[in-house]
């Protein structure tokens, strides 16, 4: 005398491990290791792209990184050209080297010398408030997102 009733499933017809209606599809294991495979196949996909993302974010990081360190040696090497006077923020100076390789800043540009500079020149300067330094030709650039900046700020 076997009870039948022992082996019924007792939770709801979705979680059953075989199928509860005649009407229901057969689910062999061969689909269920299909299904299996194809979700392993998805996950491995979705993470692989996300890991992508992450490596090229990384990267722009690291070349960021690279930039922040190659300002920092050209602000410490034009904060240690020799200079004759107070450099105040917001002011252009502009840089000359000598023969011997001393380099030192001066308040007059090249043209202010008749076109013939006492010494080699490097470039113009601007110091900003922060203590860092601005090339001429990107004056009208930082100017600009400074302008950006301030307007987001109101």
């Amino acid at each position: 005398m076997s009870d039948k009733s022992n082996f019924k499933h007792q939770g709801s017809d979705n979680t059953a491990p075989y199928p509860v209606s005649r009407m229901a599809p057969a689910v062999t294991l061969t689909d269920m290791a299909r299904e299996i495979e194809q979700a392993d196949q998805q996950i491995q996909t979705h993470a692989s792209a996300k890991l992508r993302i992450i490596a090229d974010q990384i990267q722009a990081l690291q070349a960021q990184a690279q930039q922040v360190l190659q300002q920092a040696r050209n602000d410490q090497w034009l904060h240690r050209a020799k200079c004759n006077f107070k450099r105040l923020p917001g002011r252009i100076y502009h840089l000359y080297q000598k023969p011997e390789g001393d380099t030192y800043f001066s308040m007059l540009a090249a043209h202010e010398w008749g076109d013939e500079p006492p010494h080699t020149f490097l470039g113009s300067f601007r110091l900003e408030y922060d203590m860092s330094w601005t090339p001429a030709e990107q004056l009208a650039q930082r100017d600009d997102a400074r302008t950006i900046i301030d307007k987001l700020l109101e």
